[in-house]
């Protein structure tokens, strides 16, 4: 099979290859899936740049690693212990690469079989590639502390991947939501995902703007600790929860005192280290959403699996939406 490869970190062109490898059977527990599309995130990036060879795996006769760990795709092997009528099954996958080296920028991967989650009928390729990551991480953040149910939310950036879902599954969960941008085409964007308020942080009103039109909010979702956390505190009503999902080059100087003047909670959430039994609930509830087509996809900007690090550097530069390898 063809797959994109790297064994070794660094800039997209110079590392990032395709080859063809041994196609991979399913192990016991394990759905092998024939990739339809494969999502690039900001992790992949990262991952890219940053493994040790303590990261690479056999791949057939090579060592390294399959980058991308979200996809749709349909299955078409399993392994002992897996039913053999999810054969034929469209699914959306989370976490592929993870302790393995079988991400979804193949045409085929092999993956636990819990981490290959039945599409709906109805439900796109695209939509269903846009979810992983960025949805699964937005569930995180808003059911982190207990249901978001009734509460303000603060989502920073909602026109990006994490923002768009933290904005469509925030209203699922009974919440309402501010979100902020920096510019027009953004907040077309994070209205037409549903947002209560939309307010571009770039306004030196922004503060008020956010408290004249929701008052203050029970819980920050953000992208950047280091840029907004003068905006966070200014907008955060005692005892309210900031949880960051990125980390920016530089640790942010945090001002304590003030933390604890109101009383804030200050989350860090990471995808790869959430709790087993969390990962498990947000697919479950995803799944339920996209059945009440309740979810939509981000703006899909597809690449072939031979332009793979064209795809990255796309990534890398800020592309407004979701990149795709689209191997149908």
């Amino acid at each position: 099979m063809r797959a994109a490869f790297y064994d070794t970190p660094g800039p997209a062109k110079s590392v990032l290859r395709v080859l063809d490898v041994e196609r991979p059977e399913p192990g016991p527990g394990q759905v092998r899936v024939r990739v339809a599309l494969s999502a690039i995130n900001p992790g992949d990036m990262f991952m890219r740049l940053h493994s040790t060879p303590q990261d690479f795996r056999r791949v057939g006769e090579y060592t390294g690693r399959i980058p991308h760990q979200d996809g749709t795709g349909t299955i078409d092997a399993v392994g002992s212990g897996v039913d053999p009528g999810r054969v034929g099954e469209r699914v959306w996958i989370w976490m592929a690469g993870a302790g393995h080296p079988w991400g979804t920028a193949a045409e085929w991967t092999v993956l636990p079989s819990e981490q290959a989650v039945a599409l709906p009928d109805g439900v796109s390729d695209e939509l269903g590639a846009c979810l992983g990551i960025p949805a699964m991480t937005a569930h995180w953040c808003l059911h982190a502390d207990g249901s978001p149910a009734g509460s303000t939310v603060l989502v920073a950036a909602g026109a990006g991947a994490v923002g768009h879902y933290a904005i469509e599954l925030g209203r699922i969960a009974g919440a309402r939501i501010v979100t902020t941008v920096s510019g027009p085409e953004k907040a077309a964007l994070a209205r037409a995902a549903g947002a209560d308020l939309v307010v571009n942080y770039r306004d030196a009103d922004a503060a008020r703007q956010i408290l004249d039109g929701a008052g203050p909010v029970g819980r920050v979702i953000e992208v950047s600790l280091t840029d907004n956390l003068e905006l966070d505190l200014a907008v955060a009503g005692p005892g309210a929860t900031i949880v960051t999902y990125a980390a920016q080059p530089d640790d942010p100087t945090l001002p304590v005192f003030r933390l604890m003047w109101s009383n804030l909670v200050l989350r860090f959430a990471l995808f790869l280290t959430e709790p087993r039994e969390a990962l498990l609930r947000a697919a479950t509830e995803i799944t339920a959403a996209l059945r009440e087509d309740a979810l939509t996809p981000l703006p899909i900007h597809s690449f072939g699996l031979d332009d793979v690090a064209v795809a990255h550097e796309a990534v890398e530069n800020g592309l407004i939406g979701k990149a795709v390898l689209d191997l149908r």
